[in-house]
């Protein structure tokens, strides 16, 4: 299974009513790992491209609570863009693959989960040395 293989959309289960929805998130359970660390962007203009960057530790769950927002994923050789615009859907995102987020509209709050505490020294920001790392790996 390639890197963006594994990738994947999780739908998360709605519980609710005529009073409104709920749905549970719950770290090894419906997301794959321990969660660490929670944060949420907000406010993005349309044109705004974040993330440009891979991570080598962490690992992610990206779900547009609000709104929508398109993610860019590339492995180095291949790209694949998924669309982010339902609460009940979380992507989710194996180190080391480049991430974009991209396309946000006005009212997107994107919360992500990850399974690391925060490190700055774990972030590759420059794609020409992820291209180089990714070469070493195959």
């Amino acid at each position: 299974m390639s890197l963006l293989e594994k990738c994947e959309i999780i739908n998360f289960r709605e519980s609710g009513d005529q009073n409104g929805k709920l749905i549970a998130i719950e770290g090894n359970k419906n997301i794959p790992f321990d969660i660490k660390r929670i944060f949420y962007i907000y406010g993005s203009n349309s044109d705004a491209i974040r993330g440009q960057h891979a991570n080598r530790d962490s690992e992610f769950v990206l779900i547009n609570v609000s709104g929508k927002c398109a993610i860019k994923l590339k492995n180095g050789k291949n790209e694949r863009i998924v669309y982010l615009d339902k609460p009940n859907k979380g992507l989710y995102i194996p180190r080391m693959v480049w991430k974009d987020m991209y396309d946000f509209s006005k009212d997107s709050v994107l919360l992500v989960l990850a399974n690391t505490y925060y490190n700055k020294d774990e972030y590759i920001k420059d794609f020409n040395e992820y291209l180089s790392i990714m070469e070493e790996k195959i």
